[in-house]
């Protein structure tokens, strides 16, 4: 499927202008990249591939949303409703299901022969583990860290992401989706975490085909708005750049622990659409890629700027309860006193952010030496750090939810 756009920026380069927008400062943050996977040289082939597929889409999801762009009175139309009933309660349900559904279905529900539930539970058992430090990297080094190249950011801010009064519900939309995904049994076809990624899925989808064909987005420079390199490094921001992150704040990730958590976001990236030579076993080979990926992104943009004031900002908003403010404002700066401790100061000033000491950086490095060096020893401790990330996750979600605007549904893009 191959909208005439696109396939004449294809004839002019096999790349979007994007690509190694910014390649000495690139080296520079990917270099500790280098050190974690051992990388010796350049992939230049692996480069070619993640270049190439900035052009390339979920064509399974992109299948799906045509039928849903079909005349109101084409018996092979898809609605909206009987996607959300084909999900909920299986295609089967759907009284004359049209082909394209049953096809996108017949694919999501078939679990790849790699799939080892056992590793995946304890994948989902370790993540819940790792409690406010999961959500910590996550938004700091993850999320508001990947907002220092621009493409994804600048996309965001098109569909309205993250901007404004949205920008802490939209963010519990992703929380909200990240901790479903390490529930137990969650990644089962009954389970939220999968019915929830197969529904981000299809609103990728959408928001792609929306963005291609509506001439908004600059498809000779950006690629795909949603697009297969840009789907499979966010993939490895929540495996790779996860456990990085949780280490440089003290907390031990065991060998074990790395291969489950990797196989659990393996499993989850497939099922997102992303292209099975993106997806990856080890930690060694997701850092590989990373560093890859950060060499041929483009410099910071506005819109990285603009959605990571928003998100600091946004703290400052919800409602805490007792002296919110004064909580609120100290949330504000742990943030980015954890933001300077990851990015950098060179980091912080490229998304206008203001500079403050890592103080806040210690007691988290101490409450997680404790944590996953003496409690997680033993079966009760674990137990017990998983309920405590449960706990944690659950005030996250209500904080986000409870303080901004509930007028906009951050998945129904």
């Amino acid at each position: 499927m191959m909208t005439q756009e696109l396939d004449s920026h294809l004839e002019a380069s096999p790349y979007p202008s994007r690509y190694e927008g910014n390649r000495p400062r690139n080296e520079a943050i990917g270099r500790p990249l280098t050190r974690f996977a051992k990388i010796r040289e350049v992939d230049d082939e692996l480069l070619d591939r993640i270049g190439r597929r900035m052009y390339a889409r979920d064509e399974v999801g992109a299948a799906l949303v045509q039928a849903m762009r079909l005349d109101r009175n084409d018996p092979e139309r898809v609605t909206m409703r009987q996607f959300h009933q084909a999900l909920e309660h299986g295609v089967d349900t759907v009284p004359n299901a049209p082909g394209a559904l049953r096809t996108f279905f017949s694919h999501v529900e078939q679990v790849p022969d790699w799939v080892d539930w056992n590793l995946l539970e304890r994948g989902a058992r370790a993540f819940r583990r790792m409690g406010r430090t999961r959500n910590d990297v996550l938004l700091q080094l993850a999320l508001i860290g990947g907002y220092r190249f621009g493409g994804p950011p600048d996309l965001l801010v098109e569909t309205g992401g993250l901007t404004g009064s949205t920008a802490m519900r939209r963010l519990g939309e992703t929380q909200k989706w990240g901790t479903a995904v390490g529930e137990p049994g969650a990644m089962r076809r009954d389970g939220d975490g999968f019915k929830l990624t197969v529904h981000v899925r299809a609103m990728h989808a959408l928001v792609n085909q929306r963005f291609e064909t509506n001439g908004r987005w600059d498809i000779g420079y950006w690629g795909l708005p949603i697009n297969q390199t840009d789907q499979a490094a966010t993939l490895g921001l929540f495996n790779g750049t996860l456990l990085i992150g949780a280490r440089a704040l003290g907390y031990l990730v065991t060998r074990e622990e790395s291969a489950a958590i990797m196989h659990m976001w393996k499993y989850i990236g497939w099922l997102m659409g992303v292209d099975d030579d993106f997806l990856f076993d080890t930690e060694r080979e997701q850092h590989h890629f990373n560093y890859h990926v950060v060499l041929v992104q483009d410099d910071v943009t506005p819109a990285g700027a603009a959605l990571s004031r928003a998100l600091v900002d946004g703290h400052r908003t919800l409602d805490y309860g007792r002296f919110s403010g004064l909580v609120g404002r100290y949330e504000r700066l742990r943030l980015l006193s954890m933001l300077r401790f990851f990015l950098g100061k060179r980091g912080l000033e490229d998304l206008g952010l203001p500079t403050v000491p890592p103080v806040a950086v210690a007691p988290v490095i101490a409450k997680n030496v404790v944590k996953s060096t003496l409690i997680k020893r033993t079966p009760e401790g674990r137990r017990f750090l998983e309920y405590l990330g449960d706990r944690v996750a659950r005030r996250e979600l209500r904080l986000k939810f409870a303080g901004a605007r509930a007028d906009v549904g951050a998945l129904e893009l």
